[in-house]
């Protein structure tokens, strides 16, 4: 298969080229990327319709990958428990080579077909879930091993690749492909292709959370308090919806937990 992924860089004699250049040039590459996110919106939004209403019915969202892709959806699944109050397991992301892998490569692990589906058994993912393969080459074992077997089981699927005419894509329900063309270091998938994939797992998590009633207005009145800017933040959205001072907000939040909890008490106490 012609991957456009792995094609030879618009751009050479890179070690020749001064900063200012180089900056340039990225960027450059760089812009394309949320322009071919754009065309992906319609099969974005299928995929979205879909999870949201297996989620809406308790079910949960996995995301599956390896190297920079299994990284994104790991990254992805774990800032939805503090940004929307969602229980962890919720959403949860896998990388071939285990929990090692976010920090190191781990050697020949995207290359075992059964690996990927061994992983998703210890999660006991059933046809109440939702899977999504993220591969930039869209011809990853690991993940392609996962997709075609899960959905055998019944599993929702969808897939998030950069390359047309993918395997992956092939594998799956609901494919989601975003080509943003040759890399500008040839092959280096975590730039052009990574960002890419960023792009479209923020829309498929918040989206979905949205749905799930996890956003009031545009805030996160769920947001977990973890530390002193979130405090400050969640104080400042209560202040806004209530009326009341700083200080009084301040300590509401406090008392009850959470922006949402502290705005429905008020709302059920003011005429008290």
């Amino acid at each position: 298969m012609n991957l456009t992924t792995e094609s030879s860089s618009r751009y050479d004699h890179l070690e020749k080229m001064g900063l200012p250049e180089l900056l340039k040039n990225i960027n450059q590459e760089d812009k394309l990327v949320p322009l071919a996110v754009e065309t992906a919106l319609p099969a974005i939004e299928a995929l979205i319709s879909a999870v949201s209403e297996k989620m809406k019915a308790g079910g949960r969202l996995f995301y599956i990958g390896a190297g920079t892709s299994g990284r994104l959806g790991i990254l992805d699944a774990s800032e939805c428990p503090p940004t929307f109050g969602v229980e962890h397991g919720l959403v949860v992301g896998l990388i071939a080579g285990g929990d090692r892998a976010i920090r190191y490569p781990v050697e020949n692990a995207e290359d075992d077909k059964e690996q990927g589906w061994k992983d998703l058994q210890e999660h006991q993912i059933n046809e109440k879930d939702s899977l999504i393969g993220i591969a930039a080459s869209g011809s990853t074992p690991y993940v392609i091993g996962a997709v075609e077997k899960a959905k055998s089981m019944g599993v929702l699927t969808g897939c998030i690749t950069c390359n047309q005419n993918a395997p992956l894509a092939a594998a799956v329900d609901h494919p989601i492909v975003v080509v943003v063309g040759p890399e500008f270091v040839t092959g280096s998938t975590r730039m052009k292709s990574g960002t890419a994939q960023k792009l479209v797992l923020n829309m498929i998590s918040t989206a979905c959370m949205i749905a799930l009633g996890r956003v009031k207005g545009n805030k996160m009145v769920d947001m977990q308090l973890t530390n002193k800017k979130l405090v400050h933040r969640g104080t400042r959205m209560v202040m806004e919806q209530t009326g009341l001072s700083e200080q009084e907000a301040n300590q509401l939040l406090l008392q009850t937990g959470s922006v949402r909890a502290a705005i429905d008490y008020f709302q059920e106490n003011k005429n008290a």
